[in-house]
C-alpha cells in the first residue's frame, strides 16, 4: 500500500512538471499577447488527488476564474464589472494573469475552475491531464498583423525576400507565421529573413523608431507601437484575413478560449451553463460598445490603458464561439499547430470530448 502511495505521488508530481512551453501568446505587462513556457512546477505546487474532488452538494462558494492581460481577457471585462456589482447569477473570484505559465498548473491544480487561455494551452492541458479541461467557448480570434515602415507590402507575396522582426519563436506566432507563407509559395527558411526578438515590447519600439522596417506583432501591441510611431508606420497584413484566405471554412486562426476544467462542469453543469450565458453577453458588451468597454478593461488592469484599449478592440478580434462551430474551426486550427509541431498542442490532438457541450 506504502509503495502505491507513493507512485500515485510521483505520477501526480511528474504531470504536473511536464506542462509544456509554446502556449499561443497572451500577456505581459503591457496588456499584450505573450508565449511563455510554464517552467519549474514543484512539488508545492503539486494537490492530492483527494483534495481536489469537487463536493457533492451544491456549489457554495465563489467560482475561481482566471483571464489573461489582453485580447483573451477583454471579453470578461463587463462580466467582472456585473460581479463586483452583484449583478451576475453566480459568485465569481477573478485573477488577472500576466502570462499563460501563470494559469496553466494552477487550472491543473483546481485552483481555477475556469480560464481564458490560449486554444494551445488547453490542449496541451488536455493532454497532459487525461481529458481534464475542455475548451468550452473560443474567445479570440487571430490578433498578430505584420506592419512596415513604408508602403511595399500589400499581399504575402511582397514579404519574398524580405527581412520580417517577429517575436514568439517556436510557439504558436511563428507557426501561423510559417504556415501563411507556406501556403502562399513562400519557404519560410530560404524565402524570407526572420530574426525572432524576445520581447513585443522590444519589436514594438523598433518598429515605432524605424529601427525595423517590417514586423509581425499582436494585439494591443500593434496600437502601441501605432499610436508612438511614425506616420510611415501602418498594418500592411491581417494574418486573421491571410488565414481565411488559405483556409476557407475549413478552420479559423483561433488564439483564444475559455477552458473549464471537467470535473467542475461535470458536477456543476447549470453553473457553467449560467456563466458562459454571462461571458458571451459581456463579448457582445466589448464588441458593441467599444468606449465604455475600454474603461472597464483598463480599470481592470486587462490593458494598460482605456486609450490603447480603445483603439485595439477593433483589431483584436473579440468573439464568442461554441458548440459544434467551435469544433469545426478549432479542431482545423489545432491541426495545423499539430502539423507544424505536435508539442504545440500536447504531441496529440484532442478527442471529441475537449469540446465541451451542453448536451
Amino acid at each position: 500500500m506504502e509503495l502505491k502511495v507513493t507512485l500515485k505521488k510521483i505520477t501526480s508530481m511528474l504531470l504536473l512538471a511536464s506542462v509544456i512551453c509554446g502556449f499561443t501568446a497572451c500577456g505581459d505587462k503591457t496588456g499584450g499577447e505573450k508565449d511563455t513556457a510554464a517552467a519549474d512546477t514543484t512539488a508545492e505546487a503539486t494537490k492530492n488527488e483527494t483534495d481536489s474532488k469537487e463536493p457533492e452538494n451544491s456549489l457554495d462558494r465563489e467560482i475561481n476564474i482566471a483571464v489573461l492581460a489582453g485580447p483573451t481577457g477583454m471579453g470578461a471585462a463587463k462580466l467582472m464589472t456585473d460581479n463586483t456589482e452583484g449583478k451576475t447569477a453566480n459568485k465569481y473570484n477573478f485573477t488577472v494573469a500576466t502570462a499563460p505559465d501563470q494559469v496553466g498548473p494552477s487550472l491543473i491544480q483546481g485552483t481555477y475552475d475556469i480560464a481564458a487561455v490560449p486554444t494551445n494551452l488547453a490542449a496541451t492541458i488536455y493532454q497532459k491531464t487525461n481529458g481534464g479541461v475542455k475548451a468550452a467557448a473560443v474567445n479570440t480570434g487571430g490578433v498578430l498583423y505584420i506592419l512596415e515602415n513604408g508602403n511595399t507590402i500589400s499581399s504575402v507575396e511582397d514579404l519574398r525576400g524580405k527581412k520580417i522582426y517577429a517575436t514568439g519563436q517556436a510557439s504558436t506566432p511563428e507557426y501561423i507565421l510559417n504556415y501563411v507563407l507556406s501556403k502562399n509559395g513562400i519557404d519560410p527558411a530560404s524565402d524570407v529573413e526572420i530574426e525572432y526578438l524576445a520581447e513585443h515590447s522590444e519589436l514594438a519600439a523598433s518598429l515605432a523608431s524605424e529601427s525595423a522596417a517590417i514586423g509581425m506583432l499582436p494585439e494591443p501591441q500593434v496600437t502601441a507601437a501605432l499610436t508612438k510611431g511614425s506616420e510611415n508606420l501602418r498594418i500592411a497584413l491581417n494574418l486573421t484575413e491571410e488565414w481565411k484566405n488559405i483556409a476557407g471554412d475549413e478552420s479559423s486562426l483561433l488564439q483564444g478560449c475559455i477552458a473549464v476544467r471537467s470535473e467542475f462542469a461535470e458536477s456543476y453543469p447549470e453553473v457553467v451553463e449560467a456563466f458562459l450565458k454571462e461571458y458571451e453577453a459581456s463579448v457582445q458588451y466589448a464588441v458593441n460598445n467599444q468606449e465604455e468597454a475600454a474603461q472597464l478593461i483598463a480599470s481592470h488592469g486587462i490593458v494598460a490603458s482605456a486609450e490603447i484599449a480603445k483603439k485595439a478592440i477593433p483589431n483584436c478580434n473579440i468573439i464568442y464561439l461554441d458548440g459544434a462551430e467551435m469544433k469545426k474551426q478549432l479542431s482545423g486550427f489545432l491541426q495545423v499547430l499539430y502539423d507544424a509541431n505536435p508539442s504545440s498542442v500536447g504531441g496529440a490532438l484532442p478527442e471529441d470530448d475537449f469540446y465541451y457541450s451542453a448536451d
